[in-house]
């Protein structure tokens, strides 16, 4: 037990995420945090859901929440072109973040963003919460300890559907507020998975299509992936997929794990496979007895980032560990645009696609004003 008060949150953009996701996440964790205030550009809905869920702190300017409230967590329920400079102004006035997916729009934003913590002190988080269900750390214990042998393939597969007026809404399927298509939006999460389980990356080869959507970005992607323990991977992100899965599977020496779901696994979602070798029946009860029967959720992640909060430590799916992933997604661009293999060496802060994940390619690059008018 703590006598320390609760943690002081604020919740900026006041859509569907914050209202699914953020609101049960925090309610779950009782008194340990208190919702100060919220903010949106739409005045009338930020009232209604400060009025719904009895938040004292109603604003249209995060600025002047900031200064007012002075929150101790903002949560950042926006779209992702606004992450950058929305999650400095919080790290700067002493604030820890934990943006939504995809955290900022390339890993120079994501840079910034870093900047801002090293002069603040404060920590910026991504919600990437499937690192964070029990089945998947247990996988992710078994696979570095050895248990399971050594990692030799893998196949992670985000196929989605999004009808066509999913993409109505103004800021989806454009480069400057979405930052990507599949690749950076949706599949992220299985992919930053997928690295929790087999560390780091170190080469890339893939291909993206613009096949039925009227967007901006790509619809599909596929990719070749290399890591550093030499296993490789395939990766696959869609929205054009009727049958909707999300989907890992990783083969090793000794056992094939495999997780299957669709936005988020409990327990009985994993499956293991033993080798035809293995047969010692105390074994296998191991692989598929995870402490605990915590699903994937925002509510688990909550509880691992106020913990970092209560320790004064880096949490998890912050600073390297999630730029990793984000890597991983320009990468896959980079590869995709550039038809070439690319490795993280060539990420550098002199190359276009850090800057910006169509690297400025023709023919995905968005129109100039000019051109489009």
């Amino acid at each position: 037990m703590t006598n320390r008060r609760p943690v002081r949150v604020a919740i900026v953009g006041t859509g569907g995420i914050a209202e699914g996701a953020h609101v049960p996440a925090l309610a779950a964790q009782g008194d340990r945090v208190q919702i100060v205030a919220a903010c949106d550009v739409d005045p009338e809905r930020v009232k209604s859901f400060c009025d719904a869920h009895d938040i004292p702190g109603a604003y249209t300017d995060l600025g002047a929440l900031l200064e007012d409230a002075q929150p101790d967590l903002v949560h950042l329920c926006t779209p992702p072109g606004l992450h950058a400079q929305q999650a400095r102004r919080c790290l700067l006035a002493g604030a820890w973040v934990w943006m939504e997916k995809p955290p900022c729009l390339s890993l120079a934003e994501y840079d910034l963003i870093t900047e801002a913590e090293q002069s603040s002190g404060a920590y910026a988080s991504v919600v990437f919460q499937h690192r964070f269900g029990a089945a998947g750390r247990h996988a992710a214990v078994l696979i570095a300890s050895g248990e399971l042998g050594r990692p030799l393939v893998a196949h992670c597969a985000t196929t989605w559907y999004r009808p066509h007026a999913y993409f109505d809404v103004p800021w989806r399927g454009s480069w400057e507020s979405e930052g990507g298509g599949p690749t950076m939006g949706h599949g992220i999460h299985q992919m930053d998975l997928m690295l929790a389980l087999l560390g780091d990356w170190s080469e890339v080869t893939a291909m993206a299509a613009r096949l039925d959507r009227d967007v901006q970005t790509e619809d599909v992607s596929v990719a070749a992936v290399r890591f550093d323990s030499g296993a490789l991977a395939t990766v696959v992100n869609s929205v054009l997929s009727p049958r909707e899965e999300s989907y890992i599977r990783i083969d090793l020496t000794e056992a094939t794990v495999e997780v299957r779901h669709l936005y988020g696994y409990g327990n009985g979602d994993w499956t293991y496979t033993p080798a035809p070798h293995v047969n010692n029946p105390a074994r296998l009860t191991g692989w598929t007895a995870p402490r605990g029967d915590e699903p994937s959720s925002h509510a688990a992640q909550l509880t691992a980032l106020l913990d970092a909060y209560d320790r004064g430590e880096r949490p998890q799916v912050s600073g390297q560990d999630a730029r990793r992933t984000l890597e991983l997604v320009t990468a896959i661009y980079r590869s995709a645009f550039t038809r070439t293999t690319v490795t993280r060496t060539d990420l550098t802060a002199d190359d276009p696609f850090y800057h910006r994940l169509h690297g400025d390619t023709g023919g995905w690059a968005a129109p100039a004003p000019s051109e489009s008018e």
